[in-house]
């Protein structure tokens, strides 16, 4: 959460707290009660989640020969249909499975610009110093941010309809170094996250932070990847990524 989540009370959250102390990263260990109130924070934002698989040493537990994307895909071939909103539900799957992660369902409330970090930072720091509402942001593991915006939405004509397929196809990940839009058919992984090599899903800007619209930032990280792809030495950003929402 923010540093404004719990003040009202006169002291700062549990949740605050666990956010300022940004451990070693051998001592990234979520207090359970903090998590349980992440996730349902996330949810009263309208982002619906469900459980996903989480490391096990430098392994998945989904126990999978040669996992593509170990502890960052959803448990249920079912995802879609089971992410919810529901409290009484994340209660049960986050007592009940006190070491999955967790993934959010784009597309439905909520969209995600997916950018490399050292882009993602540069682009953070110039739009909070232009005063552009920015909404949550979370840092994924030791190469990617994350900003969440409301989704675009889905067209009258369906056939207009461009879905995302990044993460629903893992092994194209690779291909992909610059900006990803995780829309409609994609989901991303939820801090707060454990990810192989003692690394780990955080928020920087919590789920308080109200949803704007992606169209807002778009112009400013799509700057940053293309001056991040180009000191890479790669040729492109992903452009397909981020074509559906505009050719509406």
């Amino acid at each position: 959460m923010g540093a404004d989540f719990g003040r009202g009370r006169g002291s700062e959250s549990k949740i605050s707290q666990w956010l300022r102390r940004r451990p070693k990263p051998q001592q990234r260990e979520v207090d359970d009660t903090a998590r349980e109130a992440l996730l349902l924070a996330v949810a009263e934002a309208g982002m619906p989640i469900a459980p996903a698989a989480h490391p096990v040493g430098y392994r998945c537990s989904c126990e999978r020969i040669g996992c593509p994307t170990p502890a960052r895909h959803p448990l249920s071939f079912a995802w879609q249909t089971q992410s919810t909103t529901d409290r009484a539900q994340i209660e049960r799957w986050a007592r009940s499975q006190p070491q999955a992660n967790f993934i959010t369902a784009t597309g439905m409330i909520h969209d995600v610009l997916d950018v490399p970090l050292a882009a993602g930072e540069q682009a953070l720091e110039r739009l909070l110093a232009a005063g552009v509402e920015v909404g949550p942001v979370a840092r994924s593991g030791d190469d990617r941010m994350l900003f969440f915006t409301a989704t675009r939405g889905t067209p009258e004509d369906e056939d207009e309809w461009w879905p995302c397929e990044l993460d629903c196809h893992p092994e194209t990940m690779d291909e992909h170094p610059g900006l990803r839009w995780h829309c409609r058919g994609s989901y991303v992984l939820l801090p707060p996250a454990q990810l192989p090599g003692e690394l780990d899903v955080a928020w920087l800007r919590g789920p308080e932070h109200p949803l704007p619209d992606p169209l807002t930032l778009l112009e400013t990280l799509t700057d940053a990847c293309a001056r991040f792809v180009g000191s890479e030495g790669q040729s492109e950003i992903d452009h397909e990524s981020v074509a559906w929402p505009l050719r509406r």
